[in-house]
């Protein structure tokens, strides 16, 4: 079960963090990989290592999200290259942090356009070739902070954006089902990445965490493995439209 051997999946954000994770499972499943990001550099030794300890074939590729044109580029080469995509994992992301009444409109503005619009737009050019096979699996990284508020850190856009990214989700699973796409979100807790280290490294935060998430600890790399493979998988063909948190129980109570 959950071989993705043959299959070609499309990573965003996977020069870092939770890119870089879910890049590896697909590949330790077999799937070949197109991996973009804009820092080139990291997505080639990225290759490099995913083809020497996996044995896949990998493409990557210079992609800034909020571009529709370089996001419309990447599709293309992706096509070019594999001539389908069966995967397409919506993992990059970014935020400015402050509270309504605070937040500016570039906090906002920035926030929106990457965490959101990006989804929008990398899905819409990536699901027009899946339309083609009448197959794929688009999988959005949301954030358990896309289904509940919080009370330790005002980030409003970031709430607001992930959200959305939630019951687009919702909206697309309905709408490609009998394109034989599937459309599912899963909604991370508290994981460590360079957007999130220093926050989660402080005595407060650490604190916060083990009064708020019932398994009193961050999640450590590779519990969201799983889910994604899951997800990726022929096995679920079933499944489309749920949102999946994988947050300790944060969302739970």
């Amino acid at each position: 079960m959950f071989d993705l051997t043959g299959k070609v999946a499309v990573v965003s954000g996977a020069s870092s963090g939770l890119g870089v994770q879910m890049a590896k499972a697909f590949a330790g499943q077999g799937a070949d990989l197109v991996i973009l990001a804009r820092r080139i550099e990291r997505l080639e030794e990225f290759a490099e290592e995913l083809r020497g300890k996996f044995g896949i074939k990998v493409l990557p590729i210079k992609c800034d999200v909020t571009s529709t044109e370089d996001i419309n580029n990447a599709a293309a080469k992706a096509e070019e290259e594999f001539g389908h995509v069966d995967i397409l994992l919506n993992c990059a992301g970014s935020a400015k942090n402050n509270g309504v009444v605070a937040m500016t409109d570039e906090e906002w503005d920035f926030t929106i356009a990457t965490d959101e619009t990006s989804v929008f737009k990398m899905t819409r050019a990536f699901a027009k070739i899946m339309q083609k096979n009448h197959y794929g699996r688009i999988i959005n990284i949301a954030s358990m902070y896309g289904l509940v508020g919080n009370t330790e850190i005002h980030t409003i856009a970031y709430h607001a954006s992930k959200g959305a990214v939630v019951n687009f989700t919702r909206a697309v699973a309905a709408e490609l089902a009998t394109d034989g796409i599937t459309c599912n979100s899963i909604c991370p807790g508290y994981f460590e990445t360079e957007l999130t280290k220093e926050t989660l490294d402080t005595p407060s935060f650490q604190e916060f965490a083990k009064t708020h998430v019932p398994m009193q600890r961050y999640g450590k790399p590779g519990e969201l493995d799983a889910a994604a493979v899951f997800l990726a998988s022929d096995e679920a063909r079933y499944v489309t439209g749920v949102i999946l948190p994988v947050d300790g129980g944060y969302t739970c109570i």
